[in-house]
């Protein structure tokens, strides 16, 4: 049994910077970055910091932004790869696609 606390990660929405951010340990170990137009969220780049690879973060990551979005009633385009990958591995999301990306609506 390991006396390590398991780190606290968290996922934070920052519009003004148009990004989410995902933390460990309140270290910024990620982001998803955004931009909005329309009622449209496209996502353009999640990036994951080197040293918090394999962690599932940008999974996390996307989940929660996904939800976030949800949320808020707007659709998303799937510009950046790993979210399209994310998207086409979880159908349960898809229905958040905007119509000009594939999106069945």
């Amino acid at each position: 049994m390991s006396d390590a606390a398991e780190p606290v990660i968290e996922t934070t929405s920052h519009p003004q910077r148009l990004r989410y951010e995902i933390t460990v340990d309140g270290e910024v170990a990620g982001f998803s970055q955004y931009a909005d137009r329309r009622g449209v969220r496209t996502f353009v780049h999640t990036e994951i910091a080197d040293r918090f690879e394999g962690m599932g973060l940008a999974s996390r990551l996307i989940h929660d932004a996904l939800e976030d979005v949800r949320t808020r009633g707007i659709t998303i385009v799937a510009q950046c790869p790993f979210v399209r990958s994310y998207v086409e591995r979880h159908p349960e999301v898809a229905d958040l696609l905007a119509p000009e990306d594939g999106g069945a609506r």
